[in-house]
């Protein structure tokens, strides 16, 4: 009997730990990668440091100076126009695209994997193509200007700071619009046509049925992809670094590029990692600011 209670009481306590197994590789893949990347470099900031045999503590030094940052506070003014408009830019161009391809049209299947063609492609692909595209000598732009005489004398797109900026702003906005598309279009082909059709009958126009019909039951849909795409495109570095390097001059100077310069070019360690510990709060806080904004009560 004794022994019978053992081996029921050995079976509930591996039945209670058996999902802790199942969760345990995916816990530690997040200890390790994420987890820990951050501590330490919450850890480095009240350091000036070289990571290997100089560690002088400086406190709360590095956050307060970088307060006081002109680079760096630029590069946060930056940031913020940037994200702003491209993730305005996504949202425009997917919800456009997602309606056009809701539509019955001949060929939608093949105009819907030409439009997702952009978010399938690495950053870096898309950095190089268009930066031979708008290439000085032999870009595709400035030969089809030149030969139509447009202009008189090939453009410095990427050179010049007056269009550095707008250009990588419409590179990324091309680059990321897929992601809002075809979650839009997922969302919206759940909505029941038979609301449609009531609205209709009540005499409701197209904005009409676009903001009290398809915006309420694409809410959920639309806080998830805003919160994400934000912090995604806040955090952008690869296009922006492979096509500019943030110049000309700091025109192009987001905070990413500022904190890797910072890191990897003056080797001012601790003075990244209070950046960077900045721009983890900015992000937490715009998941926050959204999901309070947005919930649906």
């Amino acid at each position: 009997m004794k022994e019978k209670i053992q081996s029921v009481s050995s079976y509930k306590r591996k039945s209670a730990l058996t999902p802790y197994g199942f969760i345990a590789p995916a816990a530690l893949t997040i200890l390790l990668l994420v987890v820990y990347p951050i501590l330490y470099g919450i850890y480095i900031s009240f350091f000036d440091t070289n990571l290997v045999n100089k560690w002088s503590f400086t406190g709360l030094k590095y956050y307060i100076k970088a307060l006081t940052d002109s680079s760096f506070l630029h590069s946060l003014l930056k940031t913020l126009i940037f994200t702003v408009t491209v993730v305005s830019g996504h949202f425009i161009f997917g919800f456009i695209f997602a309606s056009i391809l809701n539509m019955k049209i001949k060929m939608r299947t093949l105009f819907r994997g030409i439009l997702i063609l952009p978010w399938l492609f690495p950053d870096v692909v898309i950095a190089y193509l268009f930066k031979w595209i708008l290439n000085t000598q032999g870009g595709i732009i400035n030969e089809l200007l030149l030969h139509y005489k447009l202009v008189s004398a090939p453009i410095g797109w990427l050179s010049t700071s007056a269009t550095a900026f707008p250009c990588v702003i419409l590179v990324s906005i091309w680059k990321g619009y897929p992601l809002v598309m075809v979650q839009v279009l997922a969302g919206i082909q759940t909505i029941s046509n038979d609301m449609y059709e009531a609205a209709k009958i009540d005499g409701a126009n197209a904005w009409q049925k676009f903001r009290f019909i398809t915006i309420p039951a694409l809410k959920p849909i639309l806080t998830t992809i805003l919160i994400l795409d934000t912090v995604w495109v806040f955090k952008q570095f690869t296009m922006i670094w492979l096509m500019t390097s943030g110049g000309p001059g700091s025109s192009t100077m987001v905070s990413a590029i500022e904190i890797y310069k910072n890191a990897f070019s003056y080797f001012k360690y601790g003075f990244a990692s209070a950046q960077s510990v900045y721009i983890l709060v900015i992000c937490y806080l715009i998941g926050v600011v959204f999901r309070r904004l947005l919930r649906d009560d």
